[in-house]
């Protein structure tokens, strides 16, 4: 880390450094596409990946806060950049350097107002087109129910987008650019149909039955889901994440659970981190489950669905006991989980265990191997390990490309440093490798959880010690989790208050539907619907 801030310090001198729980890099806003590059392209630093853009209001100035980590050495950084102006703020974009952070800086200006230089599309990405204001500052009026009123008309469609250039002379010029060439022929994907997993559009100009470009159309789900954690206090902010990707939620609890008590710096027992992770493995095999037999039956082969749901409603029928429900779990909680496990929480555990070799068999007999399938599949919507990097696609799909981003490798927590399991890597990149890694995932977690097994404890605390009122201390943490999608991070700025005074969730489906575009460039339409489905996204996910 020292070596790290001395070799920035030399190479840029007006930047700043700040020491949390990660090395923050503050530069100046003309500064920051060099710092980035340079960071990105740098052989020793090597920082490659773009976990996410955090967009800031500090009612003084507004900015964005960008976590990158490096594929190679692992470590995450920050950096921090911000203007004054608030009536027309602008930063430089760096969505030439990270294919991703197109995305992240569209979604950064629909709630923020920030205008990115250099940016070919600056579109809102959630809110509607004619929506007034920007929700996420802090001076954005939300009593005045006149200023956005609920409409019953169909939304107002634009072919164009803006973008700003900058000249050699400092000089920003505003432009406006069709998305899609005058003579393409548009047609809709959605939002109402059953292969786009929710209601989410792909607005697809086709060439016959060739895809030439993808436009996705998001928000029609959007909650609020952050603004609304502003005005929370910190335990009420936790049953969100169920409401997310609810295949996650335990990942997704754990996740938020763990950021609030890094900041706290308190450690749940270890009892309570076994049945954390008891609980995402779990999870992990329900949403591979679900995942395979949508899937399948998107492709036509609805048979396989009803195989996935046995092991699917074993595993709700297990969580249900101890949780109560069977989806809005709410069983994580500050410090540790909220009750004991059900009496029969681990016999039930080693009876599903017991049937799911023969039932991933059966899988592979009915589908993997069934040759419409895979002429469906091999070779269809191939993604690169580079673009995988680029777009940040993690999880399973990011593996199938040969990108080793398991979280509980790269960056364990809880009691995954003691576990023994493999990262289910392949190389193909196509929508039969990420199908067959999550074949093999269910697997891999039910090699965990016959580890927790043997580390469950009958008897033993289950929470640490919190305070009735929790207040986090003024500052900002940043953690990270594996999700059943991918990586899930949690951004968390405090002003010493019990509420957060931001709360950013960087989630793995906003990514998966992002990149659709460039890998179905040149498919067919119905390779749209293996593509899409190989890539396991979550609506409310990437909506919040």
């Amino acid at each position: 880390m020292a070596n790290l801030q001395e070799k920035i310090a030399g190479l840029f001198p007006e930047a700043t450094f700040e020491n949390a729980d990660v090395l923050r890099i503050n530069i100046p806003d003309a500064k920051l596409h060099r710092l980035v590059e340079t960071l990105r392209d740098d052989a020793e630093l090597a920082f490659d990946f773009l976990i996410t853009i955090v967009g800031m209001d500090w009612n003084t100035s507004l900015g964005c806060v960008y976590y990158l980590t490096s594929t190679r050495t692992k470590q995450i950084i920050s950096v921090k950049t911000e203007t004054t102006d608030r009536e027309k703020p602008m930063l430089h974009s760096i969505s030439d350097l990270y294919a991703i952070a197109g995305i992240l800086e569209r979604e950064v200006y629909d709630f923020f107002g920030i205008i990115f230089i250099g940016n070919p599309d600056m579109r809102r990405l959630f809110l509607d087109i004619d929506w007034v204001g920007y929700p996420l500052r802090k001076d954005y009026d939300m009593s005045d129910p006149t200023l956005n009123p609920i409409s019953i008309e169909s939304e107002r469609q634009s072919d164009f987008t803006d973008t700003w250039t900058e000249d050699a002379d400092g000089k920003v010029t505003k432009h406006e650019r069709r998305i899609f060439a005058p003579d393409d022929f548009v047609v809709n994907i959605g939002p109402q149909h059953p292969a786009t997993h929710g209601v989410l559009r792909f607005r697809t100009a086709v060439d016959g039955e060739t895809i030439k470009k993808i436009d996705v159309y998001m928000g029609y789900i959007h909650r609020g889901v952050e603004k609304l954690c502003e005005d929370l206090g910190y335990p009420q902010t936790l049953h969100f994440m169920d409401r997310l990707d609810y295949f996650s939620a335990h990942n997704y609890h754990h996740g938020l659970c763990l950021c609030i008590e890094k900041a706290l710096g308190i450690e749940a027992p270890h009892r309570a981190q076994v049945i954390r992770v008891m609980m995402d493995e779990l999870s992990r095999i329900a949403s591979h489950c679900l995942f395979l037999g949508t899937f399948c039956m998107d492709l036509g082969a609805t048979t396989m669905l009803f195989y996935t749901l046995r092991v699917r409603e074993q595993i709700l029928d297990i969580m249900e006991k101890t949780c109560g429900a069977r989806m809005t779990f709410n069983y994580d909680c500050i410090g540790g989980v909220l009750a004991e496990p059900d009496a029969d929480f681990i016999k039930d555990v080693k009876e599903l265990l017991a049937v799911l070799p023969k039932n991933v068999k059966e899988y592979n007999k009915i589908f993997t191997g069934n040759v419409i399938a895979r002429n469906r599949m091999t070779g269809v919507g191939v993604l690169s390990h580079d673009d995988a990097i680029s777009w940040a696609i993690t999880g399973p799909s990011g593996r199938a490309s040969g990108f080793a981003c398991d979280i509980r490798k790269t960056h364990p927590y809880a009691v995954y440093n003691e576990l023994k399991f493999e990262q289910v890597i392949r190389t193909e990149g196509d929508s039969m490798a990420r199908f067959q890694n999550r074949v093999d995932e269910i697997m891999q977690s039910a090699g965990i959880l016959e580890q927790l097994i043997d580390m469950y404890e009958p008897e033993g605390e289950i929470c640490a010690k919190v305070p009735k009122v929790v207040k986090l201390p003024a500052g900002n943490w940043f953690q990270i989790v594996e999700g059943c999608r991918g990586l899930f991070g949690v951004y968390i700025e405090s002003d010493g208050s019990n509420k957060p005074y931001r709360l950013k969730l960087a989630t793995p489906s906003l990514n998966a539907a992002a990149v659709v575009d460039h890998i179905t460039s040149g498919q067919k339409i119905a390779d749209l619907i293996t593509i899409g489905g190989s890539m396991d996204y979550i609506v409310p996910d990437m909506d919040r």
